[in-house]
């Protein structure tokens, strides 16, 4: 039978809402790394404007670079996520993304998580993702209970 100490070594070993932003965070840093160079590379600025856009369709804007960006970055969480665990922002967090049992996640469960993102971001600014991570006992958002993964602290 576990104990009480035991079961509060597992609820502290989730991640919780700041250092999961703190991953994200320095994954940002990461992509705008890459991305303004490409930026400035592509377009001759560092930062575009609407009118640097080639094609838009009302408010939606469908310029390739920036499709390029969008793709690039799902890519990103879920083949790291997915294949090691962690992002670059979660690994210098110290954080990992394990299955339910522990193990690495592999592909599958990577997608799940990443395009549940859609859900965890309603109704905006990730609202409903913190909601539940603060709720749970296992801080798991949306994407995390249907791909059974959680985000933990790495063991160091």
């Amino acid at each position: 039978m576990r104990s009480k100490g035991d079961e509060m070594n597992d609820v502290a070993r989730y991640a919780g809402v700041w250092p999961r932003f703190l991953a994200q965070l320095i994954d940002l840093l990461f992509f705008c790394g890459v991305f303004f160079p490409v930026t400035r590379a592509v377009k001759g600025v560092w930062l575009m404007q609407a009118g640097d856009h080639t094609i838009r369709s009302g408010m939606f804007i469908t310029d390739p670079l920036c499709l390029g960006f969008l793709v690039f970055m799902f890519l990103y969480a879920v083949a790291l996520e997915g294949l090691l665990g962690a992002t670059l922002g979660k690994y210098v967090a110290g954080l990992k993304v394990v299955t339910v049992d522990g193990a690495t996640p592999g592909i599958g469960k990577g997608l799940v998580r990443n395009v549940l993102r859609i859900v965890d971001a309603l109704p905006a600014l990730n609202i409903l993702g913190v909601v539940l991570v603060l709720r749970s006992p296992e801080r798991a958002r949306f994407g995390d209970r249907i791909a059974n993964t959680r985000v933990v602290f790495r063991a160091r």
